[in-house]
């Protein structure tokens, strides 16, 4: 079974960056697809950006062009970089991981999640 621990998370004022790990454990990973989602107090959960096997990616609208989503297999490990934070990207942000990895990584029901990691963008 697969786990997944986040990192990475904390206090950043607006402007700035963080760079978000999600650390996996358990069987090789290559073939699995990745997901950040995020969910702000009193809002539903959204996916954020996710990277499938073949390095496939997608961002939601409000991170693109000033986010990176990354996979290091050999480290079992993948990467989200934010920049020119935003208050409004405050929230818990979870990694999330599926079996499907090939197939477009936005419409994956991914089943592994993990704990979450609180970022604060202050203004």
């Amino acid at each position: 079974q697969v786990h997944l621990v986040e990192s990475g998370g904390g206090l950043a004022q607006s402007g700035g960056f963080l760079r978000l790990s999600c650390a996996a454990s358990g069987s090789s990973l290559d073939y699995y697809a990745f997901a950040w989602f995020r969910q702000a107090p009193g809002k539903e959960r959204e996916i954020v950006s996710c990277i499938n096997s073949a390095d496939a990616t997608y961002y939601v609208d409000s991170v693109r062009g000033r986010s990176a989503i990354s996979r290091a297999n050999a480290e079992n490990t993948v990467y989200l970089q934010m920049d020119s934070l935003k208050p409004e990207d405050t929230a818990v942000y979870y990694c999330a991981t599926d079996e499907g990895g090939g197939s477009a990584c936005e419409w994956i029901a991914y089943e592994t999640w993990g704990q979450g990691t609180q970022v604060t963008v202050s203004s």
